[in-house]
């Protein structure tokens, strides 16, 4: 499948240029099939052939083992969950703080990844929040400031920049004083290749909506196997080994975090999203995203531009004097992006069925707010 055969089966883009990818990414239309015709065989065929449980366990694990080959990771290493925000609060409820316990936090987190510690601080945890410069983060400082730090939380790819951190060097450094690692990878999968046993992290939380675009609700959380003192405060009849026993068990793995009756309807979207990137290439998705992306930076003068000039990813950051009235003027221009709270500015999210005709088009649209 090419780019341009993939933007074909999003009807989305037939009627506007759509460049918000990093909030939502509009399904092709085998991806909203794929999950239709599940509902359909669930609630039509499944509960008179066969079993509706079965029928949807079967696909929790077809989606399970799909997520697993396409992040790197083992089967028992992936629960399903309903989006990011969910893997990462179901994490920071799963560990045992105590009170003079420390996490920290960049800058640069979205919401949520700042939400769950901000609760957690009322209760009388630290909560450092390390500041960046640019989108990037100094290592001397995230060394100093994880020390003595119980959990590390940060992005892989920046929401607010479009920066990439270092990943895997970032969790050496914390592991060397047994710091837990946390990461935000949700802008990474289906705009990159993503490998989790590269980053070497203990959890990794993320979803399909996005780049993969996938529908709502087909979120994942990676937990390396080897983190095995994480306690989830909810607990249902998928979590534990026998939900009928006397005393229940947390089954091993990552799958302890899954609660109980769930619409597969996304997880199976999700599969089908996978398949889809997966058959255009990642490689060949991330070389056109950075094209085309750099194709956007060259036209915004150098000090209006938040993201790297080299753009590393397809999120474009942009400063204009008014952002909200930006983004509602090219609305009705035909333009779909989206302004951000921090730094008060616009963010353009280019993918790869995106053309050149549009980026040209945009700068346009664009030049009066220079």
């Amino acid at each position: 499948m090419t780019p341009t055969e993939l933007r074909g089966d999003i009807p989305t883009l037939a009627e506007t240029t759509y460049l918000n990818y990093g909030a939502h990414g509009p399904s092709p239309q085998s991806v909203v099939d794929a999950a239709q015709a599940f509902i359909a065989h669930h609630e039509y065929d499944a509960p008179a052939a066969s079993d509706p449980y079965d029928a949807a366990f079967e696909e929790y694990e077809r989606t399970r083992e799909a997520v697993a080959s396409f992040v790197g990771a083992k089967a028992d290493e992936i629960a399903l969950t309903e989006s990011t925000s969910a893997g990462i609060a179901t994490t920071a409820a799963a560990i045992d703080f105590q009170p003079g316990d420390v996490v920290v936090h960049t800058d640069l987190e979205h919401p949520a990844g700042i939400l769950p510690w901000q609760r957690l601080e009322s209760e009388g945890i630290e909560v450092r929040v390390l500041e960046t410069t640019d989108g990037y983060l100094d290592r001397e400082a995230f060394s100093e400031a994880v020390a003595d730090a119980r959990l590390v939380a940060f992005s892989a790819l920046t929401w607010t920049h479009g920066t990439r951190l270092p990943v895997a060097e970032l969790v050496e450094i914390a592991h060397e004083t047994d710091t837990l690692v946390l990461v935000d990878a949700v802008q990474v999968p289906g705009q990159m290749p993503m490998d989790v046993g590269e980053w070497g992290a203990d959890i990794v939380a993320a979803a399909g909506h996005k780049w993969l675009l996938g529908l709502w609700g087909g979120g994942f959380l990676y937990v390396d196997r080897n983190v095995d003192d994480l306690e989830p405060r909810t607990v249902g009849y998928r979590s534990v080994e026998n939900p009928t026993g006397d005393q229940f068990a947390f089954k091993p793995g990552a799958r302890r975090f899954e609660i109980g009756t769930a619409n597969p309807a996304p997880h199976v979207a999700l599969c089908e999203a996978i398949e889809t990137v997966s058959a255009v290439g990642l490689e060949r998705i991330e070389r056109r995203v950075r094209r085309l992306a750099g194709r956007l930076a060259d036209g915004v003068p150098d000090d209006r531009l938040h993201s790297p000039p080299q753009p590393e990813s397809g999120l474009v950051t942009i400063d204009v004097d008014a952002p909200a009235e930006t983004v509602d003027r090219l609305e009705r221009a035909g333009f779909v992006i989206r302004e951000l709270p921090y730094p008060e500015a616009i963010r353009v999210s280019v993918h790869a069925v995106n053309t050149d005709t549009e980026i040209d088009a945009l700068l346009e649209a664009l030049a009066p707010a220079w």
